[in-house]
């Protein structure tokens, strides 16, 4: 290192903010520890991939601490985790109705056994009396329906 580029970097090191120069000092410790990794092609992890995904939106010196990747690679790794996250916060909620408990299902059979000439309105209206919300087609669903001669 000439005398020029030592002189260069203690002035830059006199510029930079204390908190600037533990997250320079952070990342070119990262990718030192890939380096000293025991292949001959050091193999970046998952884990690796995200800390420089978040650095380069918190840092805006990224760029210059960065060595062992394009800079490409890692706006690259930045757009696959937005994707993913937006793939995951849009994904497609239970298609139907929700199951009701097993309690509900028990009582309208038993209304409608103890009460052959009940329809599924008046089962509804007595389930609303009794503080339980049920749609119709749910109640006829779970209603036991008298079998009548042919």
């Amino acid at each position: 290192m000439g005398w020029v580029q030592v002189v260069f970097v203690f002035l830059r090191a006199a510029v930079q903010s204390q908190a600037e120069l533990a997250v320079e000092n952070f990342a070119l410790r990262q990718q030192l520890a890939i380096l000293q990794q025991k292949s001959k092609t050091p193999r970046l992890r998952r884990r690796d991939r995200i800390f420089w995904a978040i650095l380069s939106r918190i840092w805006t010196g990224w760029r210059s601490a960065l060595l062992i990747v394009q800079r490409d690679t890692v706006v690259r790794w930045h757009r696959q985790g937005f994707r993913l996250f937006w793939r995951w916060k849009s994904r497609t909620a239970k298609v139907g109705q929700p199951k009701i408990k097993a309690e509900i299902r028990n009582l309208i059979s038993r209304m409608s056994r103890e009460n052959p000439l009940w329809g599924t309105p008046r089962i509804q209206s007595e389930l609303a009396l009794l503080g339980h919300v049920v749609a119709e087609p749910t109640i006829d669903e779970y209603r036991v329906h008298p079998h009548r001669p042919p």
